[in-house]
């Protein structure tokens, strides 16, 4: 912390700087000797003053009066608020405000409680009850349940529209904010209140848990073809997917189901990675700018492995689209299921300290015939649907059936 006196003199400075840009005076020569010449300040307060000074210097007049509307709102506050009022909390409130402006549920402001979830989660493990969320139709919805946790336990189902956690109504609440309520301590308790497609709304009382993912695992489905499920893309996934393959090849595979339903996405270099061993030589997905610059990452290998079909559903968002919109605009394999969530954008964190950070969307990806799929998701090659009157608690899984079964008709033509 700054002493009292530091603190005023830098909002001095700051203040000298805004009104030295309306002024149109030269910010830079007149700032920074200014700062240089006060005695009083720490190395480390110049050097945030010069930054300040050079972001001031990148702003035309109308955003420069808004920066000083912003100082003059905390400083009224501050003077005239007859409750208590924590200055920093305010600031931290504007750029919050700031990015919710921007109208996009992926671009969030992450104080230090939500910076340090999401780092726990891509690692593999966090508390909560295993939901991964998005936005659709501006209303929060699951985007899947993860396998073997709590929610997937009381039956909580892709689509599934999450209307209230606990007592709070989830209308106006961003997204990081809903994951932030939804998770919590190992044992502890919290009530979501879904609404689904043709239902009333009902309660669901779940306990939280410490979620550890698995992202990949496999076996042999007969002597020859295997099958391999990736949950999410997590900082390990793409070694752990070589080595199942790996494992499965031992044991004599020659083809392959993929399994990317209920997939929610991940880290996109773990997508780029999986794909890679997947599809031959050529593109894997395009991600392009604010600029309309493209980067383009592609496969180098030579061939495409093993004959594949790839399983996916409405809870197959974001990087699980990437692998599954490769494979099938690259003709190396067969899509079954129904269509994909439809995340189309990639987000990038921008550190604003050591403790938080803006997630913002900074890109939109397209596949390898250039399609955007944001908001519309990827329509499989073969629809299978999971039948109304499915019983859930049977073992069998009739989406699977149809994949081995296109699977095997691909290989007899050959």
């Amino acid at each position: 912390m700054l002493p009292i006196k530091k603190k005023a003199l830098l909002c001095q400075v700051i203040a000298a700087l805004i009104m030295i840009q309306l002024a149109v005076l030269p910010v830079t020569g007149r700032a920074a000797q200014a700062i240089e010449a006060s005695p009083t300040m720490s190395l480390t307060e110049k050097i945030a003053a010069m930054e300040i000074n050079y972001y001031l210097s990148k702003m035309n007049p109308e955003e420069l009066a808004a920066t000083l509307k912003l100082f003059r709102a905390v400083q009224a506050v501050k003077t005239h608020y007859v409750g208590s009022v924590d200055g920093v909390n305010l600031l931290t409130g504007s750029v919050k405000g700031m990015v919710n402006s921007l109208g996009d549920p992926y671009s969030v402001y992450m104080d230090p409680k939500m910076f340090s979830e999401l780092m726990l989660e891509t690692k593999g493990s966090f508390g909560g009850v295993g939901i991964v969320l998005g936005v659709k139709d501006k209303k929060l919805t699951v985007v899947a349940p993860i396998e073997g946790t709590p929610a997937e336990a009381a039956g909580i189902l892709s689509g599934d529209q999450i209307v209230r956690i606990d007592a709070a109504d989830t209308k106006d609440m961003t997204l990081d904010e809903a994951v932030g309520k939804i998770r919590g301590p190992e044992g502890s308790k919290v009530t979501l209140t879904i609404e689904r497609t043709g239902k009333e709304p009902q309660e669901f009382h779940l306990t939280r848990a410490t979620i550890v993912i698995r992202s990949v695992s496999g076996k042999m489905l007969d002597k020859q073809m295997g099958y391999v499920r990736i949950s999410m893309f997590s900082e390990t996934t793409s070694k752990d997917f070589v080595q199942k393959l790996d494992e499965l090849k031992e044991q004599g595979m020659t083809s392959l189901v993929l399994d990317l339903r209920n997939n929610p996405g991940g880290l996109i270099d773990q997508c780029v990675k999986v794909a890679e061993v997947l599809v031959p030589q050529g593109p894997i997905v395009s991600v392009i700018g604010k600029d309309g610059g493209r980067e383009t990452y592609k496969s180098s290998l030579k061939s495409a492995p093993l004959p594949l079909v790839v399983l996916v559903n409405g809870g197959s968002a974001s990087a699980s689209e990437i692998v599954a919109g490769a494979i099938q605009d690259r003709g190396v394999g067969k899509l079954v299921g129904v269509k994909t969530f439809g995340k189309g954008s990639v987000q990038r964190l921008v550190p604003l300290d050591k403790d938080s950070a803006l997630k913002i969307t900074i890109a939109e990806y397209h596949t390898p015939s250039d399609r955007s799929i944001h908001g519309k998701g990827i329509v499989p090659d073969v629809i299978a649907e999971i039948p109304k009157d499915f019983d859930k608690e049977s073992k069998q899984d009739p989406q699977l059936d149809k994949a081995v079964e296109v699977l095997k008709e691909s290989l007899s033509k050959k």
